[in-house]
């Protein structure tokens, strides 16, 4: 009986594989974490809530800074938005050290496969990548090692902005305009729901996303708020036809101020 041979994907080198995950897997599987069945639970620090929405041009997707074990607050300044490649972002909320190192597992996937094969992956193949991932790390989620992102970015074979949401299990869906997760993803969305509207600005859609996680940070404890004397804001990450990029501080704040000063006067 004569070994089955494999072939390489077309168009990568002979034994190249385009998925990062696999390459460690074959050369140093000790790296990719595991949680045994008899695990005993132990705080951990989670991320909290993280939203994005669609616009006329791309996407926002933004986060509040607070993550929390139990009832203390573990971290102020936690980043939980973070561009995935050019063209894409991801937002995390869950067990915050599993979610970071998902973020820069994926981001290193996403690399890999662009110079293993000479060509980006389509935002479509990404959303299906980031699933695979979440549903290979099911064993520590039934553990409470749960993590749950936003995937989204700009599509340039449909030249419009995407979103994608997921479960525990890895199972993903579509958004056609905003979606939220998190402790205060319920509040966040409620939000979202009364302020969002086709159409939007770019700046327009960052004061709506601001206010959403004002609204989430009032509603639930786990969310932080804006901190003028700490100066501790949301963080937003852009997305459009020309790339995926960090929204300037100062504008992050110009929208806090309009918000909160809306709200004054009204």
């Amino acid at each position: 009986m004569t070994d089955r041979i494999e072939l390489p994907l077309a168009g990568t080198p002979f034994g190249a594989s385009p998925s990062f995950l696999e390459l460690v897997r074959r050369e140093n599987p000790e790296a990719i974490p595991r949680v045994s069945a008899d695990a005993t639970p132990f705080p951990v620090p989670h991320g909290t809530t993280v939203l994005g929405l669609k616009f006329a041009g791309g996407i926002v997707m933004a986060g509040d800074r607070r993550a929390t074990a139990g009832n203390l607050i573990a971290d102020a300044k936690i980043r939980k938005v973070f561009a995935a490649d050019d063209y894409s972002a991801i937002a995390i909320a869950g067990a915050a050290g599993q979610a970071a190192d998902l973020v820069k597992l994926f981001q290193l996937e996403l690399e890999h496969y662009e110079k293993i094969t000479g060509d980006r992956l389509s935002l479509e193949g990404k959303a299906n990548r980031l699933a695979q991932m979440i549903r290979s790390n099911l064993p520590m989620a039934m553990q409470g090692l749960v993590v749950v992102p936003l995937f989204g970015g700009f599509d340039e074979r449909k030249d419009e902005g995407r979103i994608f949401y997921y479960d525990a299990t890895g199972g993903r869906w579509e958004e056609d305009d905003y979606q939220t997760t998190g402790s205060g993803g319920q509040p966040a969305k409620n939000s979202l729901k009364k302020r969002w509207h086709p159409g939007l600005t770019g700046d327009e859609a960052l004061r709506v996303a601001v206010e959403a996680l004002i609204d989430a940070a009032d509603d639930d404890s786990a969310t932080g708020g804006p901190d003028a004397s700490r100066r501790i804001w949301p963080i937003a990450v852009r997305v459009t036809a020309d790339g995926a990029a960090d929204i300037p501080e100062d504008q992050v704040v110009a929208a806090v101020d309009a918000v909160l000063q809306g709200r004054s006067a009204s």
